[in-house]
């Protein structure tokens, strides 16, 4: 499939798929990706709200975030450690820290660093920092959208793997290319968000992965507001109108079809360390 960047170069790049798990990945991989970052349009690197949509996006997420501090907060410790690798402009991990565990986080977007740090006193590092890390540390990883930005894959989750403590949680969300909106809007599905996305998951192929290095995913959840932000937004590049109607319809055909099949728009990866 072609798949054009429409936030940002409005270039066209080519998914295909990986033989050894079954992702698709992006081709070709960008030899410069900051650039494809530089943009008021990518909203997790900016707290804006300069219209509906982005208003809505942040009430959306604050409901988002609480939900988060319940999932973390299943996973008994003493220590209550969390690593929020990717984490952005810092919310999740205020969130985190205003209820009771001790954050750290990781961003190598220097304008959203910055405005993280300013809510979390100075919790996230760049990505230099992110070897620096002790081994068998964390109790809880947590990866909000983010696997699927990130260069040396499989190297990462290696690393992910050693820096939690036995029996520690690794949380992962990344969308679905098997959900009903990907599949209804094809090429112009907001999620595929070429290039920065590198890899596009579905269920077999994230457990396929990590398992490879002796991780197991325990259960997965669907992220139900997401069906409704993609489906919006895969409206406005298919038709050059947000068309909030019709976008509001599909996201909930996807969401009701979830029930059935547990093929959300994205998905949330429950994975322990074994």
């Amino acid at each position: 499939m072609k798949v054009k960047d429409y936030s940002v170069s409005q270039e066209v790049f080519e998914l295909v798929e990986n033989q050894e798990f079954g992702f698709l990945e992006t081709l070709p991989k960008p030899l410069h990706l900051d650039k494809y970052y530089e943009s008021e349009n990518y909203i997790s690197h900016t707290d804006t709200k300069r219209n509906l949509f982005e208003k809505v996006y942040h009430l959306v997420r604050k409901v988002s975030l609480k939900q988060k501090l319940k999932l973390i907060n299943s996973n008994k410790s003493t220590t209550k450690k969390l690593l929020d690798f990717g984490c952005g402009t810092g919310d999740f991990l205020k969130t985190a820290k205003d209820g009771g565990w001790s954050v750290y986080g990781v961003e190598p977007n220097e304008q959203a660093r910055r405005i993280a740090n300013a809510k979390t006193n100075n919790a996230v590092q760049s990505s230099n920092a992110f070897n620096t890390f002790e081994e068998n540390s964390f109790d809880v990883i947590t990866l909000w959208h983010v696997l699927e930005h990130i260069p040396d894959l499989e190297e990462k989750i290696s690393a992910f793997k050693k820096l939690l403590k036995p029996n520690g949680l690794l949380i992962i969300a990344v969308p679905n290319y098997k959900s009903y909106d990907a599949q209804y809007y094809k090429s112009y599905w907001a999620a595929y968000d070429v290039p920065r996305h590198l890899w596009h998951f579905n269920k077999v192929a994230l457990t396929t992965l990590v398992s490879k290095f002796n991780l197991t995913v325990k259960k997965t959840k669907p992220m139900w507001f997401d069906a409704f932000y993609v489906s919006l937004l895969s409206e406005k590049y298919k038709t050059g109108k947000m068309k909030p109607i019709r976008g509001i319809l599909i996201g909930l055909l996807s969401n009701i079809k979830t029930l059935g099949t547990g093929e959300g728009s994205s998905l949330i990866y429950y994975i322990k360390n074994r």
